[in-house]
C-alpha cells in the first residue's frame, strides 16, 4: 500500500463499511490505527468526513464528496501505476479506440499519427462499430475510449468536445423539398426518418428530432448502418437525420444534403469512462487538444461544409486535400 494514498484508501474501506472494525480487517490494520490516520486526514482537510457514534458511522456530506472523488483517484493511479510496470517491462500496452463511421473525419489521420510518433510504445486497437451501438464500445467495455457523437446515455463519461458539426437532411432528389438549400426543422416533422436500431434514448431523441416534435411520435424506420440509412433515403421510403460529413465521405447518387437552420449541430467528442487506463487515456486526450487546437483550417470547414447541390460527388475541404 502506497504511502502517498494509504490515507485514501482507509477513507475509502470505511466509507464502503461503515463500520471501522470491518474496514480494519478488509485492510489487515489495527482498528485504533486506522481511527488515528482517518482523524489526521480529516484535521488536513479541516472538515469531517464521518458521523461517528458508538452503534453507527455514517458520511457527511463532505465525505460523499470526498468518497466519489477518492474512488476516482485511486483508480486512476493504479491503471497508471500497472502501465508503468509493463511498460517498464517491455511490454507494449495498448489502447481500444471505437468509432463510428467516419470516426473523427479529417482530424483522425493526423490525431492517430501524431499520437503513434510520440508514443510507439502503445499499440491503438481500432474497431468500428455500427448504429447498433451509438457509444462505440463504451456501453459494454468493449472499447476503453470512443469517437462518439454526442449525447449518448451511457454514464459516468468523460469527454473531450473536438468539433461541432451541422445536423442536415438527406433526401431523395425527387422529394418535394429537395430543391431548397436549407430547411427547419419545422418542415422535417412529418417525415418519416430512418433512426439506428439501437435502445440508446438520448441519441434517438436527437436524431429523430424529438425535442420539437411536443410529445408526438415520429414514423421511424430502423436501420443497422449508415449505408442502410442511405439507400432507404434514396429509394424514397424516408428522410435521414444526419451530420453534414455525410455529403463528403458517404456521398450517394440521388441524394441531397440539405442544411437545417434552426438546430443546434452535433457535438463529436472523445469520450471515457471514469478511471480507464488514466495515463494512455490522459496522453491520448493531450495529442487531440493540441491537434484540434493546431488545425484550424480542418475545423472551420468541418464546421462550416459547403453544401451544394450536386449530389454524385462532393468535395473534400482544401484544407484535406
Amino acid at each position: 500500500m502506497d504511502a502517498s494514498t494509504r490515507r485514501l484508501r482507509y477513507f475509502v474501506a470505511v466509507a464502503e463499511e461503515l463500520h471501522f472494525s470491518r474496514a480494519a480487517a478488509r485492510l489487515f490494520v489495527a482498528q485504533q490505527a486506522l481511527s488515528k490516520q482517518i482523524r489526521g486526514l480529516e484535521d488536513d482537510l479541516g472538515t469531517s468526513l464521518l458521523k461517528r457514534n458508538t452503534r453507527s458511522v455514517e458520511l457527511t456530506p463532505a465525505g460523499q464528496v470526498f468518497l466519489d472523488a477518492s474512488r476516482e483517484l485511486l483508480a486512476s493511479f493504479d491503471a497508471s501505476v500497472a502501465a508503468a510496470r509493463r511498460i517498464g517491462r517491455g511490454e507494449r500496452d495498448t489502447l481500444s479506440l471505437g468509432f463510428l463511421v467516419t470516426a473523427a473525419l479529417e482530424l483522425t489521420t493526423p490525431l492517430l499519427t501524431e499520437f503513434q510518433r510520440r508514443y510507439p510504445e502503445v499499440r491503438v486497437d481500432l474497431r468500428e462499430f455500427s448504429l447498433l451501438d451509438p457509444s462505440a464500445g463504451l456501453a459494454d467495455g468493449s472499447s476503453e475510449m470512443a469517437v462518439i457523437r454526442l449525447p449518448i446515455s451511457v454514464a459516468d463519461l468523460h469527454t473531450e468536445p473536438l468539433f461541432v458539426e451541422p445536423r442536415v437532411a438527406a433526401l431523395a432528389i425527387g422529394h418535394p423539398l429537395a430543391g431548397r438549400d436549407r430547411l427547419t426543422v419545422a418542415e422535417l416533422l412529418n417525415e418519416p426518418l430512418t433512426i439506428g436500431r439501437s435502445d440508446d434514448t438520448a441519441w434517438r431523441d436527437f436524431w429523430t428530432l424529438a425535442a420539437y416534435r411536443g410529445g408526438r411520435a415520429p414514423t421511424l424506420i430502423e436501420t443497422t448502418s449508415h449505408t442502410e440509412e442511405m439507400e432507404i433515403v434514396a429509394t424514397g421510403q424516408g428522410c435521414s437525420i444526419t451530420a453534414a460529413c455525410a455529403a463528403r465521405y458517404t456521398p450517394r447518387a440521388g441524394i441531397r444534403f440539405i442544411l437545417i437552420e434552426d438546430i443546434p449541430g452535433a457535438t463529436c467528442a472523445l469520450a471515457w469512462r471514469i478511471g480507464t487506463k488514466a495515463l494512455l487515456v490522459d496522453r491520448f486526450v493531450a495529442v487531440a487538444r493540441e491537434i484540434r487546437d493546431r488545425e484550424t483550417a480542418i475545423i472551420r470547414a468541418i464546421e462550416r461544409p459547403r453544401l451544394g447541390h450536386r449530389s454524385r460527388r462532393a468535395q473534400p475541404p482544401a484544407a484535406a486535400r
